[in-house]
């Protein structure tokens, strides 16, 4: 140890600089191992034997800085093994928020409607079917896509199904029946709460007690328009103040149809057994065009939930509708052909958003697809 400190001396006195560096080096080292030692409890002669500094076997430190010593005889690690369907490693789901594992519904849960909602887009929300919130809501919307607006409170079924209010004089197997399932079925629901030994003939549940009917059906109440023609357009005059009065004769459609609108893709309800036509995206006041050549027989307010509607008889058995329009610029009895203007596109009567709902209807036929017809 003493020829180390007087090596050190004397390249203090030749070098000052480098002998400073090296002695602060040295004594850096020394107090990096002392505070190892203390962490992990080494004795001084084995903080020593990793310094370089003195010890008890080596009063003189006659060891030098880096030279080979007996160093600290560590136990052998266990050998690595993977763990079993690890994929080598441990991963975290690099996610803020905690999943919540999905678990099945039993109870009928309320959503309000919003702006811009279909019925297609809030079923598909929910996971069931457009028909089951029909069934479910026949209060508000009375079977009908298009009486659908902004903040209604909808009840939405946990499952596939029908919703039955009970009243006074029901009986279990009577209501199971109508809807197409086995009274157990509504038994067994177990959102529904009802005990197992129930008396199906005479169950005494409360009135006014709500039902879920899982895998129940039922008609459809139909509230569409009457077909109208231009010799009698006053047969819709139910239908709302839009009727026209007497008859009136002019062009007749070709055979084919064009589209109706300037955007080319639907927003909502496509054609189904309860939606006769299709809903067409559109922004208010874009241009709605007459699909063929005919005579206006409707024209204005209906009260089906339309809201402002044309109607065109062509004459060869078709009548095509127009619905939800903001503007009507036609009149009873007006003749338009192919592509004139009618009017605006907009969100009158039921609606959420600004779209057309276009219908085609013939004598032989009934109402069609739009979309075996026509295309953008």
């Amino acid at each position: 140890m003493t020829r180390i400190w007087s090596a050190t001396l004397a390249r203090l006195v030749r070098h000052p600089g480098r002998a400073f560096g090296t002695l602060g080096a040295v004594a850096l080292l020394m107090l990096v191992g002392w505070v190892s030692a203390k962490k992990v409890g080494l004795d001084p002669g084995e903080a020593a034997a990793i310094t370089g500094g003195s010890n008890d076997s080596d009063p003189d430190g006659e060891r030098a800085l880096g030279a080979a010593g007996p160093g600290i005889q560590l136990a052998d690690l266990p050998p690595f093994t993977e763990a079993v369907g690890s994929g080598g490693a441990i991963s975290r789901r690099p996610e803020i928020r905690t999943t919540i594992p999905q678990r099945p519904l039993v109870d009928v849960i309320k959503y309000q409607v919003q702006q811009g909602d279909t019925l297609f887009g809030i079923a598909d929300k929910f996971g069931v079917n457009p028909e089951t919130l029909l069934w479910g809501n026949f209060d508000l919307l009375q079977d009908n896509p298009h009486s659908l607006r902004p903040g209604q409170e909808l009840n939405i079924l946990p499952v596939d199904g029908t919703y039955y209010v009970w009243n006074q004089s029901d009986g279990l197997n009577a209501v199971a029946a109508f809807f197409g399932v086995a009274p157990q079925e509504i038994i067994d629901w177990p959102g529904n709460h009802l005990p197992q030994d129930i008396d199906a003939a005479n169950p005494g549940i409360e009135p006014g007690t709500g039902l879920v009917i899982p895998g129940g059906r039922r008609e459809f109440v139909s509230w569409r328009a009457p077909r109208i023609t231009r010799a009698n357009p006053a047969v819709a005059r139910l239908a709302g103040p839009g009727a026209c009065g007497v008859g009136s004769d002019g062009p007749i459609g070709e055979g084919f149809f064009i589209w109706p609108t300037t955007a080319e893709y639907l927003s909502g309800t496509p054609f189904t057994s309860y939606h006769p036509g299709i809903d067409i995206a559109g922004s208010t006041g874009n241009a709605i065009y007459a699909s063929a050549s005919g005579v206006v027989v409707y024209a204005g307010w209906s009260d089906y939930g339309y809201g402002l509607i044309v109607v065109i008889d062509h004459g060869d058995g078709w009548q095509t509708l127009y619905g939800h329009m903001n503007t009507v610029d036609v009149v009873c009895g007006q003749a338009v052909f192919q592509g004139n203007v009618i009017g605006g596109v907009g969100s009158t009567g039921n609606s959420t958003g600004s779209h057309l709902h276009f219908e085609m209807q013939h004598d032989a036929y009934g109402k069609v697809n739009p979309f075996d017809f026509v295309s953008p």
